[in-house]
């Protein structure tokens, strides 16, 4: 069995163009999909946050309409009932790279609050890569990408291919003319490569040890992904 590091945001908000603030969080259904299939595959996980802080949950992503219907949404919340590492998170700052076999970042435009522009975290996304473990991210958690940058100022994933939350995706979801910066747009500037699939269908993509997903459907493909390679 090995330790899966789980970096979560642990903002509850996020701040848009106007300086008002949209809630936000972890989006459930990206930490619940990977957290039942590592468990399952006999992986312990360990969640880790900004300050150690419980990590709150998205509240749009338990509606039915943002999980197919009421079964799937009821489905989610009960799992996400039963993923208790979330309710005893260790601190980002503390955590030791090498302990792990593999580190995963879930979304929600959480991470475009705090990861994004989190040093610590940028640290450790760079130690990962560079340490060819396994390292996974979807949706919206590409934006802790950002904070990866090197001494000479250069982004460490510069030149990586990567799946990412779309503008297109974005505009469709009511956010597109209300936040700060677009993620897709602010890869780009950084040198990093976003392959865009059709709004809202899976897409998974793999450049060497780094596995990304664009968003919610593509959690679960990124799990089995990660999964072939511990």
């Amino acid at each position: 069995m090995s330790k899966i590091l789980f970096v979560v945001t642990g903002a509850d908000r996020l701040t848009l163009a106007d300086g008002t603030t949209h809630p936000t969080g972890f989006w459930a259904e990206e930490a619940v999909a990977p957290h039942e299939a590592f468990r399952a595959a006999g992986h312990e996980v360990v969640v880790a946050t900004p300050g150690g802080v419980v990590p709150p949950v998205d509240r749009a992503s338990l509606a039915p309409e943002a999980n197919g219907g009421r079964e799937n949404a009821d489905r989610i919340a009960k799992a996400l009932r039963s993923f208790t590492e979330l309710r005893r998170p260790v601190r980002l700052e503390d955590v030791r790279l090498d302990e792990y076999a593999a580190v995963f970042y879930p979304g929600g435009h959480g991470p475009m609050e705090d990861l994004a522009v989190d040093p610590g975290s940028g640290r450790l996304l760079t130690g990962a890569l560079e340490s060819g473990k396994p390292l996974a991210v979807v949706c919206h958690g590409p934006a802790a990408l950002l904070a990866a940058v090197r001494a000479d100022g250069t982004n460490a994933f510069a030149g990586y291919e990567v799946a990412a939350f779309t503008n297109e995706e974005e505009t469709q979801g009511g956010l597109a003319d209300k936040v700060k910066w677009l993620l897709q747009d602010r890869l780009t500037e950084a040198g990093v490569r976003v392959r865009a699939g059709a709004p809202w269908a899976p897409n998974v993509v793999t450049d060497r040890n780094l596995v990304t997903g664009q968003n919610p459907a593509s959690s679960a493909p990124l799990a089995e992904e990660l999964l072939k390679r511990l």
